[in-house]
């Protein structure tokens, strides 16, 4: 369950720290003080979306924090092993920060993770079921997933090992389309293969190859230049200049005195170092001026085929090393292309082996969507009856696709399309949930599913956002009842303007705001004891006018409310 919940600078809250307990707990207060704003911060710490929106004006970031305790066995614990997430199989710590300029971090357990991480983890930790979620049952295409999710465990672990078979056969059957091209656009694109592999083949290119002959061009282009520096460096040194004969000198004037003290024995033997260096580096001068040849063709050479290797880059990579990669490349295609027939026949085995191992996978998906229709249709008619649609029947329909030896007629889902129907009235015929339902009937239909999927989903925490909206009197109060029934097993938040419902739960927070004398509008929550409960569900009833006839049916309530907990 949520156990903590800290609030700062979120949209009208400067700074909220509330604390919850097991059962049932209510929002109840005027149009506009606030209660969404309480269930939008749960929100996020679910992984919801984030916006500058949310962080309060005059403030640099919004946050968020909650702590949830749950047992070991919490499935959100799973997807906190899988992501290397510690905790202590008691308790989950979910903060959010967002900046005024946009940017949001969220956290599990102190750890950095994405927003994704966290909605996984989040699912697993708290249900929101707001008003918006009945336009899900006014859509079809959505009536599929609410049936797999009844399914629980055991068909998510099926329709997983259909989707990899899936993706598998995808990928076959796109090979197969790009392979079954037309017998002209193939050839034309042999004849363009093997042309290039034929120019880039026959170029006989080398690793580096170009940066070896840009450094000989350079030598040979400016040959002039280094011959005549070389030469004048060796002739300083050891030709007519006779650099090298005062050194020697210098060396052995210095070499008869070296025993006279130690410093001039340190000078002799740096003196005799230096020497013989430039001993040395004069040779190799001399040796390397012998070999220096000026060859004009050779340039010639070089830049022709540095044109080649140009040439080749503006066509196929912008290096030696992209270009061979492009051979690699073209060289398997024109390999499966002029191979085609035998690679088609290889192809279309491997494709019709996966279809075999899909169809299978499709009608094991596809069974047990049908056992889990019949469950879903009995559960949620009886669910209906406790709700006061005493002679509705619902009833979710499978449309299986027979002709299954085609790969179009798959989906990522499987072969199912689903709808949800129903009839609220002896002796009328089933119709489509879409085109009859109305929205308190939506209300009560969508309360009768989620009293089902409570046992599947999982999550510590359910909040309802004002889900009773056009119900009244005693559907209100079987509404209120069924709403409770589900606080038994999870904890349950709960905003409304319903009476009956907000004198069933066990606690009961009122949220109001207020002007600042700053002129700042501030929103605060207060947790009611009983008389406050009675003072507010009196409120309910009758508006801002408080009677003494008001007072006594608000206290009837609570009694009620207590007899049927």
């Amino acid at each position: 369950m949520l156990a903590e919940l800290q609030i700062k600078n979120f949209a009208l809250i400067d700074r909220l720290n509330l604390s919850f307990e097991k059962g049932m707990s209510v929002f109840t207060g005027e149009t506009g003080a606030g209660k969404s704003i309480i269930i939008d911060a749960i929100g996020l710490l679910a992984g919801g979306r984030a916006s500058t929106e949310y962080v309060r004006h005059g403030t640099e970031k919004a946050e968020i924090e909650g702590q949830f305790d749950i047992d070991g066995n919490s499935k959100a614990f799973q997807v906190m092993d899988d992501q290397g997430i510690d905790h202590d199989d008691q308790t989950v710590i979910i903060s959010r920060e967002i900046s005024a300029k946009g940017k949001s971090v969220c956290r599990v357990n102190g750890k950095l993770v994405t927003l994704a991480v966290l909605q996984k983890i989040g699912r697993k930790l708290i249900d929101i079921h707001g008003q918006h979620e009945h336009q899900l049952l006014l859509d079809p295409d959505q009536h599929l997933p609410l049936i797999d999710l009844f399914g629980g465990d055991k068909l998510a672990v099926l329709k997983e090992t259909y989707r990899r078979q899936y993706q598998k056969t995808a990928e076959i059957a796109a090979q197969l389309a790009k392979f079954n091209k037309s017998e002209k656009l193939a050839a034309q694109r042999i004849d363009l293969l093997k042309y290039q592999i034929r120019e880039i083949s026959e170029a006989h290119l080398q690793e580096g190859e170009d940066e070896t002959l840009e450094d000989e061009k350079n030598r040979l282009t400016h040959f002039q230049k280094v011959f005549q520096a070389l030469k004048t460096a060796y002739e300083a040194l050891d030709g007519e200049n006779m650099g090298l004969d005062w050194i020697r000198k210098a060396s052995t004037s210095l070499d008869s005195v070296q025993d006279m003290g130690k410093e001039i024995g340190t000078f002799s033997e740096s003196v005799a170092n230096c020497r013989y260096t430039l001993e040395d580096q004069a040779a190799s001068l001399r040796d390397y001026l012998e070999q220096m040849a000026y060859h004009p063709e050779r340039l010639d050479e070089i830049e022709t085929r540095l044109d080649r290797i140009s040439l080749l880059k503006r066509k196929y990579g912008a290096s030696i090393t992209e270009i061979l990669s492009y051979l690699d490349k073209i060289g398997r295609e024109y390999d499966d292309l002029t191979h085609r027939d035998q690679k088609m026949d290889e192809l279309y085995a491997a494709f019709q082996e996966h279809l075999v191992k899909l169809k299978q996978a499709a009608l094991s998906v596809s069974q047990i969507r049908q056992k889990t229709v019949v469950q879903l249709n009995k559960s949620v008619s009886s669910e209906l009856k406790d709700l006061y649609m005493n002679h509705a029947r619902f009833e979710a329909r499978l449309n299986r696709n027979e002709n299954l030896s085609t790969f179009e007629n798959y989906h990522p889902d499987g072969i199912d399309e689903a709808e949800f129907f129903i009839t609220t009235n002896p002796g009328e015929p089933m119709r489509p949930l879409a085109k009859i339902a109305s929205g308190g009937e939506l209300s009560r239909i969508m309360l009768a599913l989620k009293s089902n999927f409570r046992r599947v989903m999982g999550v510590s925490s359910i909040i309802f956002d004002e889900v009773d909206t056009g119900v009244s009197g005693r559907v209100a109060q079987a509404m209120a009842e069924k709403i409770f029934s589900l606080s038994k097993s999870s904890q349950v938040f709960c905003i409304t303007h319903l009476p009956q419902v907000a004198a069933i739960a066990d606690h009961h927070f009122y949220i109001s705001k207020r002007v600042t004398p700053e002129h700042r509008t501030l929103t605060s929550v207060k947790k009611l004891n009983e008389e406050d409960k009675i003072n507010e569900i009196g409120r309910m009833i009758s508006g801002t006018q408080m009677t003494e006839l008001t007072r006594r049916h608000a206290h009837e309530l609570r009694v009620m409310a207590e007899k049927v907990k």
